[in-house]
């Protein structure tokens, strides 16, 4: 560490400094430096006796700085300090209340994002009387450090070691829910806009999956009608295909994330949305009006569509999508079987492709003709892992088809059946439990077959005609970092149950938990920047800490008050905060703390480097 004067605007700045290596973008290592503390203006502590600078750089290196700021990053003070106070019995003082200083990172961070900004201009501009900022900061550091309800939430404003908010109307949360819906495409633009100017965010890659979330509630929202039987508006509520098989009704969410796992942009929709049918409203509220250079959009099949992809690619933009073999036509599934043209790397995994031109209709119901390219691939661990996943129906399947008049099938397992169902039969009867005799001649034991042969085979479709086969397929394999996402949402930020009622409140209740998803990542990101952890080589997108780990350490980072307004760490010495704070290079010498050196370690803090 060491103390140096830069200009700034014309005067000359101090600021204390910490050198290090890092690798620069072609992996070459270069020495750079990391501000640990901007002291302020020379002007402001030069005493006017001669050589004040090396005088301070001396007084730092003994131990005992002509700046009390620079106190607590003395590694060799002169001397050590005692501390002296007196606690009666029957004094206040006699209780400790540790309390949270974690969100002075996450508080930072925000301001990074330019959110605090944001707010505070849309307050003044808005006439809005209560801290709309100060209600947004507590239901982001709530989700992502203790989620629970919102009012609960607000009632954590007394846990930081500063109220989050003064005096204040706790209902202003669900106000607050509102302006940040009203201003959700402004707020996702704000937060772009600074990770493309501070964190060089240019994604060649943008991953979309969806996933849905789960209500209380036993039944849907019914729409809003007018006069007439028009839908107004659509209910959020439905029931639909719950990705967790709940019964209760759910909203589906749309998430996009570039390819260093930051999250870009959610979108909302009803729970009876088909899964293709939300990525071209999604893109066009989110995606298409950012200052994003020509990306590659990575999906799994169930977005698999020409009016999706021909969207994409109409705005100069590209794609890699899986696509069912099951429902491809004959003589795309005899190529994919057909063992000619593979290229066997191993006896577990071969590949091959193909350029085709196929026949079309766009958005606008005009046909049109284009060229893309066909990868399909086999893999013996792909397939083992799809036989271990579907067992039970396998073996099912199998045990039906040998003697069918012993099973009695439920109704969940004809569900199950129908993709097997022959078209040119019909079963009617109803009722919980079936006869198999019942359904035996719908089902087409062929497609069964068919079903077993496939597994272990992928098939993929781009626009990326001159991209290497090897690496559209390692390109599409990290969509599977978005599964990890929507598990942090669901566990760590527990982000369903979802217990707010309206639209307005679910699309601001899921940016929220966006938000506070982004703020992880950025922790883990910058752990695995610091290189404390071991990366796997094949994970780029490495968590280096998990969620649950993360939001475990960052509830440890606490401080307590003392007598005499002295303030001390708790649990600063815990392996996973001590990985947290070395990432950012936040150091706690053994110390107590006033309550100006602790707003100097928010002030030193940088987030992106």
């Amino acid at each position: 560490m060491f103390i140096e004067c830069i200009k700034n605007n014309g005067k000359n700045y101090l600021r204390l400094v910490h050198a290090v290596r890092k690798p620069n973008k072609n992996g070459i290592m270069v020495s750079t430096k990391n501000v640990l503390l901007n002291i302020g203006p020379l002007d402001r502590f030069d005493d006017g006796q001669p050589d004040y600078i090396n005088r301070l750089r001396k007084s730092f290196k003994a131990g005992d700085p002509l700046i009390p700021s620079l106190l607590p990053f003395c590694s060799d003070r002169k001397a050590t300090e005692t501390y002296r106070f007196a606690i009666a019995e029957g004094s206040p003082d006699c209780f400790g209340h540790p309390r949270l200083f974690a969100n002075i990172l996450l508080e930072k961070i925000l301001e990074e994002l330019g959110l605090n900004t944001f707010f505070s201009s849309y307050k003044a501009f808005s006439k809005l009387e209560y801290d709309v900022y100060g209600f947004a900061k507590l239901l982001t550091f709530g989700r992502l450090l203790n989620p629970d309800s919102k009012a609960a939430t607000v009632r954590q404003n007394l846990d930081y070691y500063e109220p989050i908010l003064g005096e204040h109307n706790p209902d202003n949360v669900y106000d607050t829910l509102d302006f940040i819906f009203s201003h959700k495409d402004k707020i996702i633009r704000r937060i772009n806009t600074n990770l493309v100017k501070k964190a060089h965010r240019s994604p060649q890659i943008i991953y979309y999956d969806v996933t849905n979330f789960y209500f209380e509630i036993e039944d849907p929202d019914e729409d809003i009608l007018d006069e007439n039987g028009d839908i107004i508006e659509r209910g959020i509520r439905k029931n639909g295909v719950s990705k967790e098989e709940r019964k209760q009704p759910i909203v589906q969410m749309g998430l996009f994330m570039d390819n260093n796992g930051i999250p870009i942009a959610i979108e909302s929709f009803p729970g009876n949305t088909l899964d293709h049918l939300t990525l071209r409203p999604a893109l066009k509220k989110n995606i298409d009006d950012l200052d994003f250079s020509r990306f590659i959009l990575i999906a799994d099949r169930g977005i698999y569509n020409y009016k999706n992809l021909l969207h994409v690619h109409d705005a100069g933009n590209g794609y890699i999508v899986s696509k069912s073999i099951l429902k491809s036509t004959k003589k795309e599934r005899d190529w994919i079987y057909d063992n000619e043209g593979y290229i066997n790397t191993d006896t577990t995994f071969k590949y091959k492709s193909r350029i085709i031109k196929r026949s079309v209709t766009d958005e606008h119901g005009h046909k049109r003709t284009i060229e893309e390219k066909v990868v399909v691939y086999w893999s013996a661990k792909f397939q083992r892992r799809s036989e271990k996943e579907n067992k039970k129906f396998l073996d099912f399947l199998e045990k039906l088809k040998q003697s069918p008049e012993n099973f009695r099938i439920t109704s969940k397992q004809s569900n199950s059946l129908k993709k097997f169902f022959k078209k040119d039969c019909l079963n009617l009867k109803t009722g919980e439990i079936m006869d198999s005799n019942d359904i035996k001649p719908l089902i087409d034991f062929d497609k069964i077959d068919e079903y077993k042969n496939s597994l272990g085979y992928y098939q993929i479709v781009t626009s990326e005609l001159n991209m290497d086969t090897q690496e559209i397929i390692d390109k599409y394999h990290g969509l599977t970092q978005i599964e990890y996402q929507f598990e942090i949402m669901k566990s760590n930020l527990e982000t369903r149950p979802i217990y707010v009622r309206t639209p307005k409140h679910v699309t601001a209740h899921l940016l929220i938990c966006m938000i506070a998803l982004l703020i992880m990542r950025l922790i883990q990101k910058r752990i695995v920047y610091s290189g404390q952890v071991k990366v796997d080589e094949d994970a780029y997108w490495s968590t280096g800490l998990n969620g649950e780990r993360i939001q475990q350490a960052l509830n440890k980072w606490k401080v307590d008050r003392l007598p005499g307004e002295l303030y001390r760490f708790m649990d600063v010495d815990d392996p996973d905060l001590q990985l947290i704070l070395k990432a950012f290079n936040i150091e706690i010498p053994k110390k107590l703390y006033t309550r100006t050196e602790l707003k100097a370690i928010k002030k030193a803090l940088k987030i992106f480097i």
